[in-house]
C-alpha cells in the first residue's frame, strides 16, 4: 500500500510540477510582494527603526521568508480549486490510485515552489547586504523550520481549496496570515509595542519562528526557542492535516 501511495504521489507530483514549469509567473508573483516589502522596509523605514542590529536587512529577512511562504500557499488552494472544478478529481477517483496521493501531490508541489521562491528572496537579500556567519548545520536547521512551516500552512490552504465556492474564496484566506508577521518580532522588537499588542505578538507562532531563524542566522544560542517554534509548526500541521482530511472525505463522498 505504501509503495502504491508513493508511486501515485510521484506521478501526480510530476504532473503538478509540469504545470508550474509552464507558468513560472506563479513563482515570480509569489516572490515579488516579499521583495517589495523588503525593499520598502530596508530603504524607506529602516533608518527610523531601532532593532539593535547592525544591519536591518539581517533583522528583517526571517520575517520576509515567512511572508514569502504565506504568499505562495495561496496558489495551492487556487490550483486545488481549479482541479475540482475541472472534474479531474472525479477522473482520479475512477482510477486505481491512492486517494490521498492527490492531495499530497499538491502539498509537495507547494513545498518545491516555495523553496524556489525562498531562494530567490534570499538572493535579493544578499544583494541588499544580508550577511550571516551561519554554518551548514544552522542553514539546514533554517531550511527544516521553513519546510515544516510550509507544510503546515499548505495543509491549511488545502481546506479552502476543497471547500471554497469561488476562485477568490479559495485564495483570500491567506490575507489574514500575511498580517501575522506585522504583529510579531519580524519588523520591530516586541518590546516597543503597547501592552495588549505585545502580549499577542509574543504568544503567536510567527514570533517564535522568526526569533529561532534569526538566532540561527546570527549564531546566537537558540535555547528553548527553537523547540517552541517547532512545536507551533508541528501543532499547526497536525490540526490542519486532520481537518483537510475531513474536508477531502466529505468532498469525494
Amino acid at each position: 500500500m505504501n509503495k502504491h501511495f508513493l508511486g501515485d504521489t510521484a506521478v501526480l507530483l510530476g504532473r503538478s510540477l509540469r504545470h508550474i514549469s509552464r507558468s513560472p509567473d506563479t513563482i515570480i508573483t509569489t516572490a515579488i510582494m516579499p521583495i517589495a516589502f523588503m525593499l520598502l522596509f530596508v530603504y524607506v523605514f529602516g533608518g527610523a527603526i531601532e532593532t539593535g542590529s547592525d544591519s536591518y536587512v539581517d533583522y528583517l529577512l526571517p520575517g520576509i521568508l515567512l511572508i514569502t511562504i504565506v504568499s505562495g500557499i495561496s496558489y495551492t488552494a487556487y490550483r486545488l480549486f481549479l482541479d475540482l472544478k475541472g472534474g479531474i478529481f472525479e477522473r482520479f477517483q475512477s482510477m486505481p490510485i491512492a486517494r490521498s496521493s492527490v492531495l499530497w501531490a499538491h502539498v509537495l508541489t507547494s513545498l518545491v515552489a516555495n523553496l524556489i521562491s525562498l531562494v530567490v528572496v534570499i538572493g535579493v537579500a544578499l544583494l541588499m547586504g544580508f550577511r550571516t556567519g551561519a554554518g551548514v548545520l544552522a542553514w539546514l536547521a533554517v531550511a527544516g523550520i521553513l519546510a515544516l512551516f510550509t507544510l503546515a500552512l499548505t495543509w491549511i490552504a488545502v481546506i479552502p481549496g476543497l471547500t471554497a465556492t469561488s476562485v477568490e474564496g479559495a485564495s483570500v484566506f491567506s490575507y489574514p496570515l500575511i498580517l501575522l508577521p506585522f504583529v510579531s518580532s519580524a519588523f520591530v522588537p516586541t518590546e516597543t509595542m503597547p501592552g495588549p499588542v505585545r502580549a499577542f505578538a509574543e504568544h503567536q507562532p510567527v514570533t517564535s519562528i522568526v526569533n529561532a531563524i534569526r538566532d540561527l542566522f546570527t549564531q546566537q544560542p537558540v535555547g528553548t526557542g527553537i523547540w517552541t517554534a517547532l512545536a507551533w509548526c508541528v501543532g499547526i500541521l497536525v490540526v490542519a492535516y486532520v481537518f483537510a482530511g475531513i474536508s477531502y472525505r466529505r468532498r469525494i463522498s
